[in-house]
């Protein structure tokens, strides 16, 4: 099974629909809660990230017989650091983003935290993209 959401930057009034809709369809499926919180987490988080950090994405979500696959895939501007980008704590989001509540910093790692396999590629100004599974 293949689901696919569009992320609009900056779109906080939709921003966390996918991982809420995907939750839903997971539990449809008998998936594990503990298999289901764990992907919703990552899902939130990869949603939140494109929604702050880039001029808009896409998740994409596969649903196989032993596993729960995630594509986060955004368009620019990248990510120049990756190695600084996965430390707790780092962020480059705004003031703004941060008043609101956003850009602590822990998105990518908690995001590989909850994934079994987890990989993440990025070119300055082009795109990012995170792959992740989860072992059902």
């Amino acid at each position: 099974m293949k689901f696919e959401y569009t992320i609009s930057n900056l779109d906080f009034s939709t921003a966390g629909e996918a991982s809420s809709n995907i939750k839903k369809v997971l539990k449809l499926l008998g998936i594990d809660s503990k298999i289901i919180r764990r992907a919703s987490i990552a899902i939130y988080e990869a949603e939140i990230n494109i929604a702050i950090h880039s001029y808009g994405g896409k998740i994409i979500l596969y649903v196989q017989e032993n596993s729960i696959k995630i594509i986060a895939l955004d368009k620019g501007p990248g990510i120049n650091n990756i190695d600084l980008a996965m430390k707790e704590g780092f962020s480059t989001a705004t003031h703004e983003i941060r008043e609101m509540g956003f850009g602590a910093g822990m998105g990518l790692p908690n995001i590989k935290k909850c994934s079994d396999e987890f990989s993440i590629t990025s070119e300055s100004g082009k795109y990012t993209r995170l792959e992740i599974a989860i072992n059902i």
